[in-house]
């Protein structure tokens, strides 16, 4: 990763490219699609948007990703694979420069891609002279809202960065790491901004209005701003979003399944009669290669590696990777293996329709499909496996309605293919506004927001005094599994507890004592158990609550000082972060 010659250094490069020469002091012709060339019209600053809309897949598609990545830092699962790709002792596999091919490192340079296409739009705003108000101010509030989308998880993931505000047209090697609660503050007044001008109405992929005030309601939340949050979430609420509570879409003739199947269609997010959708990433396997993913990879991410490692009766394969469960359950890699609390402990609700009517595939299901196996049809017995431990990554029950994205074309590996998936969606908007009564202790509205969802679900209502952060924070895991970026949702909770001096956090010793260490160790029997086999262990620490910035940054960054976070080498040379914003960056 070269993100100071690939990203800070991109005034030399094509924007759209996303790419800059090795030789970067070399000059080059303009390219074509230089800003120079592009920005002349209103039509060339719709086509940076179109790549900043692309650009919101970064996290979320493709295996090993950051919502992948963020589950495995969380209370939600372990990496499954036994090979080397799998972080299990964090405090050997996650450095500076190392993360187990888990994206904790490349997330850095994903996340200022997309912040230097929008500084190139917000920086030539009046490059041109613009039809009207609303034309100038439309295409503003949406670079804003990229950018404070991607800063957003910069600052929940690695805490102080440095904030990049402008265009950069010349070589830079002296930059710092702005404060994080600086950051946060130049983000409520960007999209403060943004949500007065983003439209009501937009094609799929693009931000609303209501999108822009579900990020600064999430915003609102990390500043503790709780007044705030609860009104940005209500404007939506009360809006023309709705929670879908009946069947609709691509298999809404099947009766064997139900509308929260239907929900999770990635067909259906776009859909006309999904009222549900806030905001969605676009990604179809009949677009041109070059404007597609490489698939979701929810079957590979998410599901057990059932179809290899799995003996029958008499010591023989029971699996193999082809034959229609291959093809429908996928070949899965338990790149984000789910932990006992996400499998069983959430799930006390016998009705709650996330987990009923074949939107799970429980262990019990899945059988031997080996055509020769003397047990071929039967259910596969967990004590026939090579080894015990096995069962850790090829033996355990998943959540189907959100794994299953079939392929696109035929002869494809079944690892989860092309498709919409959900950046905002409303179940969430209720769960942020009941977050923010939780911490302005209006236990009684919490409740009410938290009935929202699980009324929808058949799931049994709570009372305010069953509100707490823990509940809701089991409520969105409930609803919003590989959805949310969760370690980052944690560790914003985190820096609230700290901010406020509740339950003995603080900011001074944030990477030492944090909720988020405590929750996970309290809730993911994994990292409890130390779980191990081989050399192979699961551990955490609590400095793992922010991601290393990745060394090469730092050590390249030779004329300034890009800090390190506590618990990771190199922190030691850190200086006071900046807290105040300047026109210079």
């Amino acid at each position: 990763m070269k993100l100071l010659k690939n990203i800070l250094l991109s005034g030399l490069c094509s924007v759209l490219l996303l790419s800059c020469s090795k030789d970067w002091l070399k000059p080059e012709p303009l390219s074509f699609f230089a800003p120079e060339n592009l920005l002349v019209d209103k039509k060339g600053y719709e086509a940076f948007m179109i790549t900043l809309r692309k650009n919101l897949r970064n996290s979320m598609y493709g295996e090993l990703h950051t919502i992948v990545s963020e589950g495995v830092f969380s209370e939600l699962g372990a990496a499954g694979p036994l090979n080397n790709n799998g972080i299990r002792n964090m405090d050997l596999q996650v450095t500076p420069s190392a993360d187990g091919n888990y994206s904790v490192l490349d997330n850095y340079e994903w996340s200022y891609r997309p912040i230097r296409v929008a500084n190139t739009v917000i920086t030539r705003i009046d490059a041109i002279e613009w039809p009207s108000e609303q034309d100038r101010n439309g295409i503003l509030a949406e670079a804003y809202f990229h950018r404070c989308y991607w800063y957003y998880l910069l600052v929940n993931e690695y805490g102080d960065v440095p904030f990049i505000g402008k265009e950069l047209t010349a070589p830079r090697l002296d930059f710092r790491s702005h404060a994080r609660a600086t950051i946060l503050q130049k983000l409520t007044e960007d999209m403060e901004f943004a949500v007065q001008w983003l439209p009501e109405t937009t094609v799929p992929g693009a931000p609303s209005k209501a999108a822009g005030l579900h990020l600064l309601t999430k915003i609102y939340l990390a500043t503790s701003n709780f007044d705030k949050a609860v009104a940005t979430a209500t404007t939506i609420i009360n809006g023309k979003h709705k929670l879908m509570q009946a069947r609709f879409g691509i298999d809404a003739s099947k009766t064997y399944r139900n509308y929260i199947w239907d929900l999770h269609r990635p067909p259906n997010i776009h859909a006309a009669a999904n009222m549900e959708t806030i905001l969605g990433t676009i990604d179809r396997f009949e677009l041109p290669q070059d404007a597609r993913t490489s698939g979701t990879f929810t079957m590979r991410n998410y599901t057990c590696t059932w179809w290899t490692r799995v003996l029958d009766s008499r010591g023989a394969n029971g699996t193999v990777d082809n034959g229609p469960q291959y093809d429908s359950l996928g070949r899965g890699n338990a790149n984000l293996r789910p932990s006992n609390y996400y499998q069983y402990e959430l799930w006390s609700d016998p009705n709650d329709l996330r987990r009923r009517d074949g939107n799970w595939i429980f262990k019990e299901d899945l059988k031997y499909n080996n055509p020769r196996s003397a047990d071929v049809g039967k259910p596969i017995d967990p004590t026939k496996l090579r080894a015990r431990a096995d069962t850790f990554q090829h033996y355990f029950s998943f959540p189907y309605y959100i794994a299953y994205v079939p392929q696109g074309g035929a002869g494809q590996v079944p690892n989860g293919g092309n498709g919409d998936w959900y950046v905002y969606r409303l179940a969430e908007t209720y769960l942020l506004r009941a977050e923010a009564h939780y911490w302005l202790n209006n236990f009684g509205a919490a409740a009410e927001d938290i009935n929202a969802v699980r009324r929808r679900v058949k799931a049994a209502e709570i009372g305010a005094a069953d509100v707490t952060i823990e509940y809701i924070l089991d409520e969105r895991a409930r609803e919003l599994f590989a959805e949310e970026f969760r370690k980052s949702e944690l560790t914003r909770i985190s820096f609230i507890m700290a901010a406020n001096h509740l339950n003995g956090y603080t900011l001074e010793n944030f990477s030492t004592k944090n909720y988020w260490y405590d929750r996970v160790m309290s809730k993911n029997n994994f990292y409890q158990s130390h779980l191990k086999w081989g050399e192979n262990e699961c551990r955490i620490s609590p400095y793992h609550v922010l991601w290393p910035v990745p060394a090469e940054v730092i050590n390249t960054n030779t004329l300034g000082v890009i800090n390190q976070n506590i618990g990771y080498p190199g922190a030691e040379k850190n200086q006071a972060p900046l807290t105040e914003i300047t026109e210079n960056d």
